[in-house]
């Protein structure tokens, strides 16, 4: 399948701040993603336009989009409340942009957090689902569950994509709380990747092919609930 190009859009977070995004629709797509990018890179970064179009070539839809901060080019995150602005807005750019396909949203560590935040605060409109590509349950070399606690309150499904080596997401702290989280939690397991999703060249695997197999589990979880 061609990849179709990205369309730029503009989205008004609330008063006096708007950002970019970038809408990727292939012909007869079955849902959208509204993707948002990690902490220190946008969504332009080479990874996240690789998930994008690939995931364009398996009929699904994405909408990137900036973070005030990002857009702004600061390094410093926004606070929570107006992230969770940010990812409200774009959840109803995409809905506007694409009004027949069902929602799933998150996105790349402090993306899908401030996702899931938003979430556990006020369910996002039409969104029938949370993905999050490598969610950074604690700082590296600090495992806990502390930054979990919202989870909880988050009543519709939850996929976890994570790396075997995801130094922000310690196995023993990730496995039993996707086990408490119960039915409502998936997760999903790739060896020797780490939080970017990259593997050693000793392990003879490209990460490219480490992603494929990340967006071929993310598709088949969509499926499975819309």
């Amino acid at each position: 399948m061609s990849v179709p190009a990205a369309t730029p859009i503009g989205i008004t977070v609330k008063d006096g701040v708007r950002v970019s995004g970038l809408l990727q629709a292939p012909p007869r797509a079955r849902v959208c993603y509204v993707l948002a990018h990690g902490a220190g890179a946008g969504m332009n970064h080479p990874f996240m336009a690789a998930v994008a179009a690939e995931l364009a070539q398996r009929g699904i839809a994405t909408l990137r989009y900036q973070f005030p901060y990002m857009e702004r080019g600061s390094k410093r995150p926004d606070p929570p409340q107006l992230a969770h602005a940010a990812v409200r807005a774009a959840v109803a750019a995409a809905a506007l942009a694409q009004p027949k396909l069902p929602l799933i949203a998150g996105g790349k560590s402090f993306g899908g957090r401030m996702t899931s935040q938003a979430q556990a605060a006020d369910p996002l409109p039409g969104v029938r689902g949370l993905a999050f590509l490598g969610f950074p349950l604690h700082p590296a070399g600090q495992p806990s569950q502390d930054r979990a606690k919202h989870l909880f309150d988050v009543k519709i499904p939850m996929l976890f994509l994570q790396g075997t080596r995801d130094t922000l997401a310690a196995l023993d702290q990730l496995e039993p709380l996707c086990k408490a989280l119960g039915r409502r939690a998936t997760l999903k397991l790739f060896q020797d990747a780490d939080h970017s999703f990259h593997v050693p060249v000793r392990t003879g695997r490209k990460d490219a092919e480490v992603r494929g197999e990340v967006l071929d589990a993310l598709a088949a979880w969509i499926d499975g609930i819309v």
